[in-house]
């Protein structure tokens, strides 16, 4: 019996060793794909003659051209500032000029709303690929009942004119008033609606706690079900 475990056990050495050769194997053989790569590369490069660097200019160039048109739409559709949308009219015409857009339904007397005002205008300026605004829920009856708001504040996360997710209330923020703006970014960013470089599955105040949250779709702002849920935002 003994000799039969000894031998099991030299098979299960031999057998890891046999599997570490591999992966020691393949390790080699990515690296010097990569080296190969970055030779040919390298190579490229050292061989670009004047046309060849001339087109790279031009697409650069057009590249930044490209770029410096999109941020003066921005800018013209009223990117980079929080504003204040009067009527139901003007939130849906917010939604067909701007791709991505943040929307704060609010009451004046809600002290919390006014939390919220203070967050949303300094990420306003900071993303100015995102429209960031806000409608007094009274004045906006139809649309609050069509997007079944019922908790206030609510942000409507909207892209394309498509709502992709709301945030209701300060559940999602910490379930506290005292929410960082990092929190309310990466919350909104979630959603895909803005330009994010950060762990998307970890909010910022959870990282070492490793917390994981998922973001729920909701309505279109004409009616429509979006891709799954259609629970109410309550």
């Amino acid at each position: 019996m003994e000799v039969v475990t000894t031998r099991l056990e030299g098979y299960k050495l031999l057998t890891m060793a046999a599997n570490g050769n591999m992966v020691e194997q393949q390790l080699i053989a990515a690296t010097q794909i990569i080296e190969q790569q970055l030779d040919a590369e390298i190579e490229r490069m050292d061989n670009l003659d004047s046309d060849d660097l001339e087109v790279i200019r031009r697409e650069r160039l057009a590249a930044m051209k490209k770029k410096q048109e999109k941020k003066q739409e921005w800018i013209t559709n009223g990117h980079g500032t929080y504003s204040e949308l009067y009527d139901e009219k003007e939130f849906f015409e917010a939604t067909k000029k701007s791709e991505n857009l943040v929307c704060h339904f609010y009451r004046d007397q809600f002290v919390r709303c006014k939390l919220v005002d203070k967050h949303l205008d300094i990420l306003a300026r900071k993303h100015i690929e995102t429209k960031f605004c806000k409608i007094n829920a009274e004045k906006a009856p139809f649309l609050t009942e069509r997007l079944k708001i019922r908790v206030l504040p609510t942000l409507c996360l909207v892209k394309n004119g498509k709502t992709k997710d709301y945030v209701v209330g300060f559940t999602d923020l910490g379930n506290t008033d005292d929410f960082s703006t990092e929190m309310m970014e990466w919350r909104i960013a979630r959603a895909d609606v803005v330009e994010y470089q950060g762990d998307l599955l970890c909010p910022p105040s959870s990282k070492s706690s490793g917390q994981r949250m998922d973001v729920r779709k909701k309505k279109t702002i004409r009616g429509r079900d979006d891709d799954s849920d259609d629970s109410d935002s309550d």
